[in-house]
């Protein structure tokens, strides 16, 4: 059984930088048995990542025309156990976006977070995935592979890529923590094949050692910094617009 100290262990040997800023995503279920449950995986995390500040997805992709209202306090993630107890710790934020807002604890979370109301994109510049660029931030997928790595959603829309944005409006609101019902509008992701696609960056990441595999208990660990993910995925963006919506 894998215990808390283990898990603080692994983070450590993956050099993450405790004083930056950790975006994390990962499946519960691939960790194994631990000692503590979900519980001891976010303590984990959370310890580790003192001073530092540890970032999680708190998406919600179920708003939408037909269930229009996100509220920041009450509407459960779905995108796993963890993110909701994350979401519903103490001391931890979460932005006003309305499909793809983040939970955030640590240093500066509440400044991080802030303004994603007046985001009309999945992952907008000026945003929290566009602030992951600015800091260079480090990624980390924890038994996930880069399917689940939302930043690249971000990449495509800064950067050029074809079809991966509506140019229709819907029209969404997110209830603030005061109770305050905000309209925000988004123009949502198109594409028909999803983040499936963004597995063929994975080889190329890992030959430029932009990323490199680790152990989180029992789960494949892949770590890159955002900087760079960028910078090689925007450069096959401008051979290939199209790069990221095929096979």
């Amino acid at each position: 059984m894998v215990t808390k100290q283990d898990l603080i262990s692994n983070l450590s040997a993956l050099n993450i930088d405790p004083n930056g800023t950790l975006m994390v995503h990962l499946s519960y279920k691939a960790i194994g048995e631990v000692e503590g449950r979900g519980d001891a995986v976010l303590d984990a995390l959370i310890e580790y990542m003192q001073p530092g500040l540890l970032v999680l997805p708190s998406h919600t992709w179920m708003i939408n025309a037909a269930n229009p209202v996100m509220d920041v306090l009450y509407t459960q993630t779905c995108v796993g156990l963890l993110t909701e107890l994350f979401r519903c710790r103490p001391g931890v934020h979460r932005s006003l976006h309305p499909t793809h807002s983040l939970a955030a604890i640590g240093a500066d979370a509440e400044t991080f977070l802030s303004g994603e109301e007046h985001i009309q994109t999945p992952c907008g510049k000026g945003g929290t995935y566009y602030r992951l660029w600015e800091r260079d931030a480090q990624i980390l997928l924890i038994g996930v592979n880069f399917t689940r790595n939302t930043y690249i959603h971000g990449i495509e829309e800064w950067d050029g890529a074809v079809g991966s944005i509506k140019d229709t409006v819907t029209d969404l609101y997110v209830i603030d923590h005061q109770g305050n019902r905000l309209y925000t509008p988004q123009y949502r992701h198109d594409s028909r094949l999803g983040s499936e696609p963004f597995s063929k960056l994975e080889p190329d990441a890992l030959a430029q050692g932009i990323m490199t595999l680790g152990r989180f208990g029992d789960a494949t660990t892949r770590l890159m910094r955002a900087k760079p993910l960028r910078e090689m995925t925007a450069k096959l963006l401008k051979e290939d617009p199209t790069y990221l919506l095929r096979y």
